[in-house]
This record gives structure tokens, sequence and C-alpha cells, in this order.
């Protein structure tokens, strides 16, 4: 209750009769005028009745103490044992809390954010979100439901906005052991087939069992080793990288018994194989037009190293010149074919013919070997392929993948993708081949071919084959039935895509994966999964997917190219998964590899109780015995928190109120203040008459 003004006359006029009254109040008491003092106080009592003072009292309400109740929902918190206590204590908390009419609980469910691709537990963070609306006075105290793993808890001196008490209901149980592996160092990029080495460490988070862990290796998706790991102690392990590309190096420790979660017992290291410089034997049987053309693709490009024979002089137009004065060397067939062959990624014979004592027959069988065993092999033929040195009469001819008739097709026409030629990735969507006639130069012969092998993916007249490719062994063929396709190199007749069309050529001999007829890939991007199914086939039916947690589900793809089917999908969970499409399988790892929210699981009073103890919080357990569930009752307390209650929450109860209204009572309105008035001047008027 206090005394306000509403004056009916400005302030500055008040104040100039205020001046005026005392003056004149002052000069009757200097001359002792009879009735002075009461002519003042008459004239101060109708100043004070111009002002007009007003008694106010406000009514209002107190407000409640507000208890934010953060809910750990974190991938941690997933666990179907730690899931079903959560639930329990918060419906247990919320009954202990609603026994206070003036507690107001506030629950804030913290799960990861979906778009994260490293999750962390950030309960403060969702805490000040929570109560940024909130006047600190109003916070009573904090209750945190969690198992304890939290990434952003302040420091014990940081200013924490509030003056309350933060209490932590830990989940778990306080025995828990979890094991895990993580990758300690590792290369990012490795050359192909040249060793590389890594480090690796598997870690055992509280009580260990102890003994060694037994790790599996894959690489790809196959097995390639099994070690037996000490708990703590880091491991080298030294591998190949495989191939060009993409290489998944999975790790696997064996699940314990009674751990927390096996999640965190795979990871995965993204390994870039890089080739190193391509050795490409290039072999032009004759001069032509055409090998100047290949050789300008080949040394155009800086990964390849060529080494390109022609053979301008053969063995039966020897003429006895001693050798060191001839400027044309002879053909050196024993380094290249027995010496070095192994050397070599890949070897073209452009336009190449058996001639006589060239090459003896074995050599033949070497190269059939070299292919067999693991080697490419490119064949760009012309006429000498349908005569009778073609090298399809040779032991070579056991990996060429189409036997010449002997005859040459000898009109012009456009070269064509096949049906299988628009789904298979070395020729799908060359440049021009989407309008019929395609958009590019003619050639005008090619080799006829019977009982072509493998996968005949472009034609050329009356469509015959003229680009087939082939698997032999472990290695690769490819047979360009024409010798024209310089043509596109001159820009005859607008020319054509022979660098694309030669460069994948090469590629999908060296066994690029991206150029692989049958191949299932995933890729990551945050938290989506991008799966692409190649095939030369009909439609590969929906993948299958098997998540961190082990849950499996079914993804159906999409065609969006001939040949290629692709999805796309958000995933909820962050980790290794494993895809799978009829016979083929891939892996891929969602999300950051070292994401804080699996690098410890067990759970832990330990963390918060630094804070708790500065605030005079409490921080329990609430795994009861027998598997029962168990939260402190609440105590709600008047004023600071002195002393920490070491069984109760302790609550800080609020004094803070809302104004609902201001009731007034003028003092000079009315019938009392004319009375006073009144009395007053009489008084004044008694005394004169005196």
């Amino acid at each position: 209750m206090n005394i306000g003004f509403a004056p009916f006359l400005p302030w500055p006029v008040l104040a100039a009769l205020a001046a005026l009254i005392l003056a004149i109040a002052a000069l009757a008491i200097y001359r002792r005028l009879r009735g002075s003092w009461i002519r003042a106080l008459a004239g101060f009592a109708l100043l004070i009745a111009l002002a007009n003072p007003v008694l106010m009292q406000e009514d209002r309400d107190p407000l409640t103490t507000i208890v934010p109740v953060v809910v750990d929902r974190s991938l941690s918190q997933q666990t179907p044992e730690r899931a079903k206590m959560t639930d329990e204590a918060l419906a247990m908390l919320k009954d202990r809390l609603a026994q206070f009419p003036r507690i107001e609980p506030r629950i804030v469910e913290f799960r990861d954010p979906a778009e994260s691709d490293s999750p962390s537990t950030r309960l403060f963070s969702a805490l000040s979100s929570a109560i940024a609306d909130v006047p600190s006075a109003r916070i009573g105290g904090v209750i945190f439901l969690t198992d304890g793993q939290i990434h952003d808890i302040p420091g014990v001196n940081q200013q924490l906005g509030f003056d309350a008490p933060i209490h932590g209901l830990i989940t778990g149980k306080p025995d828990e052991f979890d094991r895990r592996i993580e990758i300690v160092r590792a290369p990012r990029f490795g050359l192909v087939n040249e060793e590389q080495q890594l480090v690796f460490r598997v870690v055992d988070d509280g009580k260990s069992p102890g003994g060694t862990a037994a790790v599996t290796i894959k690489m790809n998706g196959d097995e390639i080793a099994t070690l037996q790991a000490t708990p703590g102690q880091d491991m080298p392990f030294s591998f190949k990288v495989p191939r060009a590309g993409n290489n998944v190096l999975e790790f696997s420790v064996a699940e314990v018994p009674g751990e927390v979660t096996p999640t965190n017992n795979q990871t995965v290291q993204l390994i870039e194989g890089i080739r190193q410089n391509m050795r490409v034997l290039l072999v032009s049987g004759e001069p032509h037009a055409g090998e100047r053309a290949w050789r300008n693709l080949l040394k155009s490009d800086a990964s390849v190293d060529l080494v390109h024979f022609t053979i301008l002089r053969p063995p039966e137009k020897q003429d006895g010149t001693p050798i060191n004065e001839l400027s044309l060397i002879a053909f050196p067939t024993r380094e290249l074919f027995v010496d070095k062959i192994s050397s070599f990624d890949l070897i073209i014979f452009d336009r190449y013919q058996d001639r006589q004592n060239v090459l003896p027959t074995i050599y033949y069988d070497y190269m059939a070997q070299y292919v067999e065993n693991g080697g490419a092999l490119l064949v760009a033929a012309g006429p000498e392929h349908a005569g009778g040195s073609s090298i399809a009469l040779t032991p070579l001819a056991s990996v060429l993948p189409a036997e010449p008739t002997g005859q040459m097709i000898e009109k012009a026409f456009y070269p064509r993708l096949s049906d299988q030629g628009r789904k298979h990735p070395v020729t799908r969507g060359l440049d021009g081949s989407d309008t019929e006639p395609p958009h590019w130069g003619r050639w005008f012969r090619s080799v006829d071919v019977e009982k072509p092998q493998g996968q005949t993916v472009m034609v050329g007249a009356d469509n015959s084959p003229l680009l087939v490719l082939n698997r032999v062994g472990q290695g690769r063929v490819a047979m360009l039935l024409s010798d024209e396709g310089w043509l596109w190199a001159r820009g005859f007749e607008g020319g054509g895509p022979h660098v694309s069309l030669y460069r994948r050529i090469a590629h999908w001999l060296l066994k690029e994966p991206a150029l692989e007829e049958e191949a299932l890939t995933a890729n990551a991007a945050g938290r989506r999964l991008q799966v692409t199914r190649q095939t030369i086939g009909d439609d590969p039916g929906p993948a299958t997917i098997k998540t961190p947690s082990g849950k499996t589900e079914t993804l159906p793809l999409k065609q969006t190219q001939p040949g290629l089917y692709q999805a796309d999908k958000h995933m909820d969970e962050i980790g290794l998964y494993q895809i799978a499409n009829g016979n083929l399988s891939t892996l891929v790892h969602i999300g950051a590899i070292d994401a804080p929210e699996f690098k410890a699981m067990i759970s832990t009073t330990e963390t918060l109780k630094p804070l708790a103890q500065k605030t005079k919080g409490l921080v329990t357990r609430v795994a009861g015995p027998n598997g029962s569930v168990t939260v402190p009752q609440v105590l709600p307390v008047r004023g600071a928190v002195r002393v920490a209650d070491g069984q109760r929450l302790t609550i800080r109860m609020t004094d803070e109120t809302v104004l609902k209204g201001i009731n007034t009572l003028p003092l000079f309105a009315g019938f009392a203040g004319l009375a006073a008035l009144l009395f007053a001047f009489s008084a004044t008027w008694w005394r004169e008459g005196r």
C-alpha cells in the first residue's frame, strides 16, 4: 500500500501556488498577524486538495515455480532397458511434482537433430532454449533425466543464468560394461596394390572382462584378416588397397555378453584408392590414320605411361645393314611379351596382324595367360583381322570374344548403341546417342564376326557387332571391330565422342568400379542414404537395408536412366548400414564415424556431480533393487538453498508475483476533502472574528 498523486493542475502551477502561499504565510508570521498559522495551514490544505493524493493498493497473485525436466532421448538412451527406465522415472517424477500446486514442471525432451551427421547429447543447449522466456527468479531447480553422457556441460565457474539446484536422475546400472572399437590413425588415400598401414584400438568402458578381443577385418565386404587385440592397446594393421575409387575397410569386434550395446562394435575407414600411372603398351601393326588418334588420346592423359611401337620393318625385310646404322629398330618381342608383360596394365593391338617371325606362337600363349591372370587387352581391328594373318588364328583366339568370318562389311553406317549398350556404363549416355540417327559422323567398314561372347554394346551396319566387351578368367578383353574411329577424331561429318568412348573402354578394362555392368553402390550425404544399382538386365527389384541397430527394411529402387536404378532416403540412425540387392551387397556409414554419441555408452553419475555439488543439487541413479525404478521425493524450500539434501530433490520456491490490478482511493475526494477544506477556512474566519 502506498500513496500517489493525481493533480488537477499541472505541477508547475501547483509549485507556483505553493511558493506564493509560502511567501504570504512567511510575511504574515513575520508581522505577527492574528491567525497567520491557521491561514498558512488553510492554504496548504488547498494545495494538497489540488494535488489530489491517492491511496493505492496493488492486487497481486503469486507466480508458480518453474522446474525444467530435461529428458535425454539421445541415441545412447535408445537401448530397450534405458528407454523403459526413462519412461517409468519420468512418470514417477511427474507424480512427485504434481503434489505441489505452485510447482510448474516444464518437460523438455532432447532428441538428436534429424539432419545432424555427428550426433551428440547437448542437454544444456536444449535447457537454454526451453527457458529463454522464463525469468531466472522463477526457476526453482533443473532436473536432468539422462544416462549422464552429456557433451555440453558448462564449467563449474561458468554462469548458468539462474540460481537454483541442478539435479541428475541417472538411468542405467552402476556396473555397466561396453566394448567398442575405434580407428586411431589411418590414411585417407592409398596407392592401388601398395601396402598401407593404419592403427586401431579396442576400448573397454566400465568393468572389463579381461582377455583379448577377436577383431574381424573386411575390405569391401570380403574378409581379409582376423586378429586378437588387447583392449586399450594400439594395434597396427597392414593392408593393400585392391582397387581405385572408394574402398570400405570394416573393423568388427566380437560382442561381449552383457555389454550395453553392440552398435559401436563396428567401425569403418573409407580409403580412396589411387592408381599409379597406368602403363599402356600400344602396338600398331602398320602406319595408318587411326594410330595417331590412339596415341594422342593416351599421351594427353597425365596418368598414362605409354609405350608405343609401330611395326615398320618386319623381319622379312632384313637387308644385312648393321644394327648401329639403322634408324629403325627391330620389334623387342621378348622384352615386351615375356620379361615385362606383367608390368603393363593394358595392351592395345591396333590393326595388328600375325606377321611371320614377328611374334613366336608361344608369345600369344603368354598374352592369353596374361589376360586370364587379370590383364587387360583391347583389339582395334581393321581389314587385317578378316585376312589370313589375323590374330584370331593364333592361340590368342582363346581370349577373343568374337570370331571373324573372313569378310568385311563395306557400307556406310552410323555406329549405334545396342539394347545392352544403352544400359552399359561404358556406352550409356554418350553424347549424341539419344537421337536417331545418332548425332555423330558415319563409319564405312567393319569386320564381320560370328558368335560374339560377352556384351555387344555397339552395332554397325545391318546390326552387326561393332564393340564387344567380355571377361576372360580374371581379366578383360574389348574388341572394336572397325579401324575408322579416327573419323570422329578428325571431325568428319561432325565427328563423335571418341575421347569419352576410348577412355571408358580403357577404364572398364582396368576394372574401374564406376563402370561395372552389375554394381551396387551406396553413398551418404549427411543423414541421407543414396543407393545406386547398375545393371544390364531387367528390373533388379528393391534393395534390402540392415540398420546399425539390426533392423531390416526394404528400399524400392526407381529407374532414372536405362540400366540405372536409384533411391534416396533420410535415415534416422547413425552408424554402419548394410545394403543388399540380389547377390550384391555394399556398406556405407551414415554420419560421422567418430560421433561423440557412440564414444562412451555406459551410464555415469560423475559428469553432473561437480555442477550439482556447487548448486546444492542431487545426483542419483533411478535403478532400484530387482529391476525397479525409484525417484527421490521433492522438497520445496523458501529462500536460497544453503544445504544440499542427500535424499530429496530440493526446489527453491519463487517469491515472484504477477500484478492483477491496482485499487485507488483519493484522500481529498468527496465529502471528506470538502469537510477538511471547510474546517480549515472556518478556523481562519473564527480566529479573525475574535
